[in-house]
């Protein structure tokens, strides 16, 4: 069943949204690195036997396979690793910020290695969402202190944000290549897990796991939902409308997150918060229509 593009703009959305809560359940215990591994590593075991049962091809050449393992890497290793290891020291608010500017290295990205142009209304759609995102962490924000801000994580969060704008791109490139998202994202969750569990070991973290059932919940629903539902219809947008466009569904993230927040751990909303939310909904009107 071939989904249209409104839904598969909102699956990704909604899903991540829930992750920012989701993910509180992966940390302590077990390092990012084996988490982010497990995660992947899951999803993509998952997928490949999903092909298999529907008699999907598995088949790709060497140089597809090379592709696939550049698209795993940004994609489903480095950049999640890079964000665990930011907000360690930067708040989500920071992150979800810098996320916000995603939309501008797909456009600058997109020019540069698929030589493919952007509309005025996309860039004014990327504006009103990254001020409105910042608005929504508005109150989380003003008394951050850039002299206190930790330059290092600071600069691995934006790293995360290059690595995640790459991986989207690539996987447009991968999909004008004629590579199908399905099977390409399942050997890509594989590759990019291992590379996850290699950095582990060389880095001489040992292997740990927690058995309780906040962690393996969490586990499955990031591999089932986080990961083979929201980027299966996230690169399928992208392969449809473009890495530019497509990148809006992470600016609309926080309007998810904060609802979630408010039913959940009791956030409040604010003024800043309501005219964040309106400038985003109103940035991805613009961007949507024709």
């Amino acid at each position: 069943m071939k989904l249209n593009n409104a839904i598969l703009f909102v699956i990704p959305a909604v899903i991540w949204g829930s992750t920012w809560y989701v993910i509180k359940f992966q940390l302590g215990v077990v390092d990012p690195l084996w988490s982010v591994g497990y995660r992947f590593f899951l999803a993509g075991l998952l997928l490949l036997t999903y092909c298999r049962t529907r008699k999907i091809s598995l088949s790709f050449s060497l140089q597809e396979h090379l592709r696939i393992i550049l698209q795993g890497g940004l994609l489903f290793g480095f950049n999640y690793w890079l964000v665990y290891v930011a907000e360690q020291e930067l708040t989500s608010a920071l992150m979800a910020v810098l996320f916000s500017g995603i939309m501008f290295l797909n456009i600058l990205f997109s020019r540069i290695f698929l030589r493919k142009k952007s509309t005025i209304k996309v860039f004014i759609g990327g504006i009103m969402g990254a001020v409105g995102t910042f608005l929504i962490f508005y109150q989380e924000l003003k008394d951050l202190s850039f002299d206190e801000l930790p330059v290092n994580s600071t600069l691995l969060g934006i790293l995360s944000v290059v690595f995640a704008s790459l991986g989207n791109v690539t996987s447009a490139a991968n999909q004008s290549h004629d590579i199908p998202v399905i099977p390409s994202n399942a050997f890509g969750m594989i590759y990019g897990s291992l590379m996850m569990f290699l950095v582990a070991l060389l880095s001489g973290i040992e292997p740990a796991f927690d058995f309780s059932a906040p962690y393996i919940s969490s586990l499955i629903y990031l591999s089932l939902f986080g990961s083979i539902a929201a980027f299966g219809g996230y690169l399928t947008l992208i392969g449809r409308i473009g890495p530019d466009r497509a990148a809006y569904v992470l600016i609309v993230i926080p309007i998810i997150a904060i609802l979630l927040s408010t039913m959940f751990e009791n956030y409040t909303f604010s003024w800043y918060a309501l005219s964040g939310i309106i400038l985003i909904l109103t940035g991805n009107l613009t961007i949507i229509r024709k």
